[in-house]
C-alpha cells in the first residue's frame, strides 16, 4: 500500500439528497460473504456518476471480477480472487479521489430491503381508491334510492368494503391481536375495534335491508389512519445499530509474524504475545506495545487527538488507529473481544440501550387513552341497551363512540408536527434520524460539543511560515513528497514552484529529507531538524545547512461556529466542550470561540462519563461529535447531532446528521424542535377540545357512524393544518 492512501483509512461523508434511494443490490455473485469478495466503505460516493468511476476504477484492478456500490448504504462489494486484498484496491480509490477503508462483512447484519414504507403506501392507495368509489355509491343511497336499489349499491359497497378493511387494516389488526396477546391495551385496539364494528353493522344492515350502512366510514376511517400511521413512519428512519458498525470497523485480518515471515490471519485468531506486522497506511488490528519500527499514528478518530503521535519501540497503540508513515511490528496485548475498540463498541451499545427507553408523547398519551376509549364504548352500549331494550341501536350507538374517540387526532399529533419540522431542517442541511429526536432536543438544556471535526474541520492549515523566497522552494518539494497530514497543508499551502532535489526520502516518524544545492534539507520533527526550540504544538520545522525556520499549523474553524455558540446561549443554552486533544490546542480553540467551559485530554470513556454525569444532575444534553472517540457519548446523551464529515459509527449513533459543513442550522435545530414541541401540545389540545365536544354528542345518541367518521377526518385534517405552522 503506498504512502499516498495513508490517510484513505479514515471515513468522510459527501451527504447530498439524492442519497436517500433504494438500496442497489449489495452482493454478487455468493449470497454470503467469504473469502474472495472484500466490502469497501467508500463514504464519499453520493450519485450516479460516483457508482460509475468507483466500479470502472475497481474492475479495471487485475483479479477483480465485478464490483457493485451500494449507495444507501455507501458500500461497495468486490468479487475478486482469493489473491486480491483491500489493500491493493484502496489506494486505486484514493487515486480518483474517493476514499475507503475496509469493513468485515461478518460483523454487519444483513440489511433487508425497505418494504415496510412501500406496504403502507399501496394500502393508502387501495383504501383511497376504494373510498372514492363507495363514495360514489353512497351519494346515489343519500339522493333517494330506496328498497331494492338502496340494497344494491349497499351490496356493492360492501363487496369493496369488507375485502378493502381486511387487506387495508391488516397494520393495525395484527398491532392489536400482539398487544391482547401481551395483555395490554395500545393505539390499535379501539381502532381495530372501530374498524370491525363499522364493518359488522353495516353488513348487518345491508342483510335486512335497513336504511343506513357504514361502509363508507369503516373505508375512511382506515385511510386516514393509514396516512397517519404514513406520516408517524416517515419520521422513524431505521438506522443499524452503532455497536454494529463500530464492529465493522474492526480490522477483520492481521499480518501475523510467524518464523519471521508476514502471514495473513484472522484477528480474532490472534493471542496476546504475537507479533504482528502494521504496514504504512493501515488501521492497527489489535491493542499492543511497539518493538520494531517507527512511524508516526493518527489518533484523531479515536482520541480527538488532531496532531499525530510519534511511535517507538515501547509505544502503547490501541486498535482502530492509523499507521501513517513507516512499518511497525506489535507485540499483541489484547485482541478481538479484548481490545478497547470493542471495550468502546460494548460502552455504546449500552448508551444506545438506555436511550431506547424513551418513549414518544404519543406513546404515552396511549397508555391512557386506549382504556378510557374502551370504557366508554362499552358504557354506551350497556347504557343504550338498557334504556331502549335494542342491541341493534345500542351497537350503532357504541360503533360511533369508537369512531368518533379513534385517535387518528392523537396519532396525527407528533408524526404531522415532526414531518413538517423535518422538512424545514432538511431544506436548511440538518437530516433527522429518529422519530423521537425533535422531542428530546426540545428539551435540552446544555451542548457539549466535540472540537476537532465538529467546531474545527479537522484538518490542518498553515498560520505562521516566515519562509524566504527560496526556502518556499525547497519546502514544497520536500512536502510533495509526504503523506503526512502537516506536509499535505503546507503543500497544499506553499503557492511556489517546487524546487528540484535529489534523493527525496522519508524517515518514517521523523519527516522527509533530501539533498539541494549540496546541503542536506529536512521537514520534520524539532529534534531531527535539530533545533532547540520547544516541539510542543502543531508545528514542523525545515532545515536547509545551518538554517532553520519553524512552520505552524492550526486547526480551521467550522463555518458559523463562532455564530452558533452565541445562538445557544441566546436561547438560554448551557454550552461545553470536550475535546481529547491537548490542553494548548484545546484552550485556544475554546478562547476563540468564548466556550468558558471546556476539558482537554478526554478519552471516550472520560465523554462518556462527562455526559453521563450531567445526565444525573438532571441535565438533558445534547452531543455534537464526529468521531469513534465521541459514539459513546453521542448514544449516551438525551439527543445528539453528527457532522457530514463523521465517521459511520458516529452518524449512526446520532440522531440527526447536519448535511453541510456549516454548524448554523444546530441553532435553528433547538429553536424548531421548541417551536415543534409547542405545535404538539396545540395539537393535543385540540384534540381533546374536539372530544370534550364530539364525545357527548355520540353518546347521546345524535351521530350516526359515518358522522363520526366525518367529524374524525375534520380533527385529523385541523391537527394537520397547526402542524404546518412549523414550516
Amino acid at each position: 500500500m503506498t504512502d499516498a492512501a495513508a490517510q484513505g483509512y479514515e471515513a468522510r461523508l459527501s451527504a447530498c439528497p439524492a442519497c436517500d434511494v433504494a438500496p442497489l443490490a449489495g452482493r454478487i455473485g455468493r449470497p454470503d460473504p467469504v473469502r474472495g469478495d472484500i466490502m469497501l466503505s467508500v463514504p464519499a460516493v453520493h450519485c450516479a456518476t460516483c457508482i460509475t468511476d468507483v466500479e470502472r476504477v475497481l474492475t479495471a484492478q487485475p483479479g477483480v471480477h465485478a464490483a457493485r456500490v451500494n449507495l444507501s448504504l455507501r458500500r461497495v462489494v468486490v468479487d475478486a480472487e482469493a489473491g486480491v486484498a483491500a489493500a491493493d484496491l484502496i489506494p486505486a480509490l484514493d487515486r480518483i479521489g474517493y476514499e475507503a477503508f475496509e469493513l468485515d462483512p461478518a460483523a454487519l447484519t444483513a440489511t433487508a430491503a425497505d418494504r415496510q414504507g412501500r406496504d403502507i403506501l399501496m394500502r393508502i392507495g387501495v383504501s383511497g381508491f376504494a373510498m372514492m368509489n363507495i363514495m360514489i355509491l353512497s351519494v346515489a343511497v343519500w339522493s333517494g334510492a330506496d328498497d331494492a336499489t338502496r340494497d344494491m349499491f349497499h351490496f356493492i359497497s360492501g363487496a369493496i368494503a369488507l375485502p378493502t378493511v381486511a387487506f387495508a387494516g391488516q397494520p393495525f389488526f395484527s398491532s392489536a391481536w400482539r398487544a391482547l396477546r401481551a395483555g395490554r391495551l395500545g393505539m390499535d385496539v379501539p381502532i381495530s375495534l372501530a374498524l370491525i364494528l363499522a364493518s359488522a353493522i353495516s353488513v348487518f344492515e345491508t342483510l335486512h335491508s335497513g336504511h343506513h350502512a357504514y361502509f363508507d366510514a369503516a373505508v375512511m376511517l382506515c385511510f386516514f389512519l393509514l396516512v397517519g400511521r404514513y406520516l408517524d413512519y416517515r419520521t422513524r428512519a431505521v438506522a443499524r445499530s452503532a455497536a454494529e458498525e463500530l464492529t465493522a470497523l474492526e480490522v477483520p485480518r492481521a499480518l501475523r509474524l510467524e518464523d519471521g515471515a508476514p502471514v495473513e490471519v484472522r484477528v480474532a485468531d490472534l493471542v496476546p504475545g504475537d507479533l504482528i506486522l502494521v504496514r504504512p497506511g493501515a488501521r492497527v488490528a489489535a491493542d499492543g506495545v511497539v518493538t520494531e519500527g517507527a512511524s508516526e499514528i493518527d489518533r484523531s478518530l479515536l482520541t480527538g487527538e488532531s496532531a499525530p503521535v510519534a511511535a517507538r519501540p515501547g509505544a502503547e497503540l490501541s486498535a482502530g488507529e492509523v499507521n501513517l508513515t513507516g512499518p511497525l511490528t506489535l507485540r499483541v496485548t489484547a485482541a478481538g473481544r479484548d481490545s478497547s475498540l470493542a471495550r468502546l463498541t460494548a460502552l455504546v451499545a449500552a448508551a444506545e440501550s438506555a436511550r431506547g427507553r424513551y418513549t414518544s408523547v404519543a406513546d404515552r398519551a396511549s397508555r391512557a387513552y386506549a382504556p378510557v376509549v374502551h370504557l366508554m364504548a362499552l358504557s354506551s352500549f350497556l347504557g343504550w341497551l338498557w334504556i331502549t331494550r335494542d342491541a341493534r341501536v345500542a351497537l350503532n350507538v357504541a360503533a360511533a363512540v369508537l369512531i368518533i374517540t379513534c385517535p387518528c387526532a392523537l396519532g396525527l399529533a407528533v408524526p404531522a408536527v415532526v414531518t413538517a419540522a423535518s422538512g424545514r431542517l432538511f431544506r436548511r442541511g440538518l437530516l433527522i434520524k429518529d422519530g423521537t429526536a425533535l422531542e428530546r432536543l426540545a428539551e435540552v438544556d446544555t451542548v457539549v460539543f466535540d472540537k476537532t471535526g465538529t467546531l474545527t474541520m479537522g484538518t490542518p492549515r498553515v498560520v505562521a511560515a516566515a519562509l524566504p523566497p527560496e526556502a518556499q522552494a525547497v519546502a514544497a518539494a520536500l512536502a510533495g513528497g509526504s503523506a503526512h497530514p502537516l506536509s499535505r497543508a503546507l503543500a497544499g499551502a506553499l503557492e511556489v514552484a517546487p524546487a528540484r532535489l535529489d534523493g527525496l526520502r522519508e524517515r518514517p516518524g521523523y519527516g522527509v529529507e533530501a539533498r539541494w544545492s549540496g546541503e542536506t534539507v529536512r521537514l520534520g520533527r524539532a529534534d531531527w531538524a535539530g533545533t532547540g526550540e520547544d516541539a510542543q504544538g502543531a508545528a514542523s520545522w525545515l532545515r536547509i545547512g545551518e538554517r532553520v525556520w519553524r512552520i505552524d499549523f492550526a486547526d480551521s474553524l467550522r463555518p458559523g461556529a463562532a455564530a452558533t455558540i452565541a445562538s445557544l446561549r441566546k436561547q438560554g443554552l448551557r454550552v461545553m466542550m470536550l475535546s481529547g486533544d491537548a490542553a494548548g490546542a484545546a484552550g485556544a480553540i475554546a478562547e476563540e470561540l468564548g466556550i468558558d467551559d471546556w476539558r482537554a485530554g478526554m478519552t471516550p470513556q472520560d465523554k462518556a462519563a462527562a455526559v453521563a454525569a450531567l445526565a444525573a444532575e438532571g441535565h438533558k444534553v445534547l452531543m455534537v461529535g464526529d468521531g469513534l472517540n465521541d459514539t459513546a457519548a453521542l448514544a449516551g446523551a438525551h439527543a445528539s447531532i453528527s457532522p457530514a464529515s463523521a465517521l459511520d459509527a458516529a452518524r449512526v449513533a446520532s440522531d440527526m446528521v447536519l448535511m453541510g459543513s456549516a454548524l448554523g442550522p444546530v441553532a435553528e435545530a433547538v429553536h424548531v424542535a421548541r417551536s415543534a414541541a409547542l405545535r404538539i401540545r396545540e395539537n393535543f389540545a385540540l384534540s381533546i377540545l374536539y372530544n370534550i365536544v364530539a364525545v357527548p354528542v355520540a353518546v347521546a345518541g345524535l351521530a350516526t357512524p359515518l358522522l363520526a367518521a366525518l367529524a374524525m377526518s375534520l380533527s385529523s385534517i385541523s391537527v394537520t393544518l397547526n402542524a404546518l405552522r412549523v414550516r
